[in-house]
């Protein structure tokens, strides 16, 4: 999993289709969902909110966990707070164009 700033985030997300978990070292929830976003078929990345906390209000986040999808550069959903990985393989299917 990458760790995103602002030097890093704008060019992260313009690649193809990559999960950001906004998350913080003090956030038990937030530590309990990295194992299963790294399980997923997708690129994963995270912003500490409490270093970054201009990306996090760029996006409107205001709970922790939050993951979004970005593709293209656009935030294409987010998941606020800890899902099975059912839960998100199944909203990426969703909301991933076939293909990427």
């Amino acid at each position: 999993m990458t760790d995103l700033d602002r030097a890093t985030f704008d060019q992260a997300i313009a690649a193809g289709p990559v999960l950001v978990d906004f998350w913080a070292p003090w956030c038990r929830p937030c530590k309990a969902l990295e194992p299963i976003l790294e399980e997923l078929p997708v690129e994963v990345a995270r912003v500490n909110v409490d270093e970054e906390p201009g990306i996090a209000s760029r996006y409107d986040v205001l709970s922790i966990p939050t993951v979004m999808l970005f593709s293209g550069g656009e935030a294409r959903g987010a998941v606020i707070g800890v899902r099975p990985r059912a839960h998100f393989e199944q909203w990426l299917a969703e909301v991933l164009p076939a293909g990427e």
